[in-house]
C-alpha cells in the first residue's frame, strides 16, 4: 500500500522548522506503511567543487571515524562529515566518481544513498516513529523534504527495498503503486549505463529520470516520457536540488492530496498527514489530475 509524504518551504524564515513540521506527516502515513520508511532532505549545501554523499552501514556500530581517515589518506583532499545513527553524511572536495571508486575499494560493505550539492537520505527498517526517532528527524533543517512508509507486499522487507531512491546528483523519487515492466526496464538502462543496487521498481524508475535528464530533458520532459514508457499505475514525488514534483499515471487510482499556502506546499497520500500544518484550514487543497505534473522550484542556480 505504502505511504507518501512531501513538504516544500516557500518561506526560508520555516526552514529551522522542516523536519519538526515534517515528522508529523510521515507518521501519520504509519498505518500505510509499518515495514519501513525513509525520507530525502534538502538542504546544508556544500560549496562549488565538493559532493556531498549520505552513506549507511548495516551494522549500528560502524567505525565511520576510521573509514573517513582511511578516505582522506587516500584521496589526499578535504572532507568533513558527521555521522547519523547507522549513517554518516560525507562532504568532500572531490568528484563523485572518484569518491565511490575509492569507496568501493576500503568499505564494499557500505552503501551510497545519495550524492549531489543537497540531498541526505536516511531510511531504515521499522515503524515510521522508530525512524524519524533513529535520526532526529525532529531537529533537522532545510528547503523541502519527501518521505515514504513503505508496506512490502510483493517482496522481503529490507533496507534496500525502503524509499526513497537515489540514481543521479541530488535527484530522488518515492512510489506508491506498481510498474510491471520494470524487468525490461532495468535490463535497456543498464546498457545506457545506468546502475541499479536493488531489485525495487522504484530504483528502476529513478533510474529512468536520471537517464532522460542525461539526454539533455527537463524534468517536466523526462516526465512525459515516463507516462509513456513506464507501464503501471503510480504516484511519484520527485525531490530535486531546486524542489519537488508530483505526478499520477494517467488512470490515477494511488490516492494523492496537494495543500498549499503562502508559506507552503505539501503533499500526502491521505489528508490525515496534512492536518498538523500551520494554516492548513486556509490552504488550498485539490487532488492532482491524472498524467499531469505538478512542481514547486526555487530559482535556478
Amino acid at each position: 500500500m505504502c505511504g507518501i509524504v512531501g513538504l516544500y518551504l516557500k518561506n526560508p524564515a520555516l526552514e529551522s522548522q522542516l523536519g519538526r513540521l515534517f515528522e508529523p506527516m510521515l507518521l501519520a502515513m504509519t498505518d500505510r506503511g509499518p515495514d519501513s520508511a525513509g525520507f530525502a532532505i534538502y538542504g546544508d549545501e556544500v560549496k562549488d567543487g565538493w559532493v556531498k554523499l549520505t552513506l549507511q552501514s548495516g551494522a549500528v556500530d560502524y567505525d565511520w571515524k576510521a573509514l573517513m581517515g582511511e578516505l582522506e589518506g587516500c584521496l589526499g583532499c578535504s572532507l568533513d562529515w558527521f555521522r547519523n545513527a547507522s549513517a554518516a553524511v560525507l562532504k568532500i572536495d572531490a568528484d563523485e566518481a572518484t569518491v565511490r571508486a575509492a569507496l568501493k575499494t576500503l568499505a564494499p560493505e557500505v552503501r551510497v544513498m545519495s550524492a549531489g550539492r543537497s540531498i541526505e537520505i536516511l531510511k531504515g527498517m521499522g515503524l515510521p516513529a522508530e525512524i524519524a526517532e533513529r535520526f532526529s528527524l525532529a531537529g533537522m533543517q532545510g528547503s523541502h523534504i519527501i518521505g515514504h512508509t513503505r508496506m512490502a507486499t510483493e517482496s522481503a522487507v529490507t533496507m534496500e527495498g525502503s524509499h526513497p531512491f537515489s540514481t543521479g546528483d541530488d535527484l530522488c523519487l518515492v512510489h506508491n503503486g506498481s510498474l510491471s515492466n520494470h524487468f525490461r526496464l532495468r535490463q535497456e538502462l543498464e546498457r545506457h549505463g545506468i546502475g541499479f543496487e536493488t531489485e525495487n521498481d522504484t530504483e528502476v524508475a529513478a533510474g529512468y529520470l536520471t537517464w532522460r535528464l542525461q539526454q539533455g530533458d527537463s524534468l517536466q520532459q523526462a516526465l512525459d516520457h515516463a507516462l509513456e514508457d513506464l507501464d503501471g499505475f503510480f504516484t511519484f514525488a520527485i525531490g530535486t536540488r531546486d524542489g519537488f514534483a508530483v505526478i499520477r499515471d494517467p488512470i490515477a487510482c494511488k490516492p494523492a492530496i496537494l495543500a498549499e499556502t503562502d508559506d507552503y506546499v505539501a503533499m500526502a497520500s491521505e489528508y490525515q498527514a496534512l492536518a498538523s500544518l500551520p494554516g492548513i484550514d486556509k490552504a488550498k487543497v485539490w487532488e492532482p489530475e491524472p498524467a499531469t505534473l505538478y512542481v514547486w522550484e526555487k530559482k535556478a542556480h
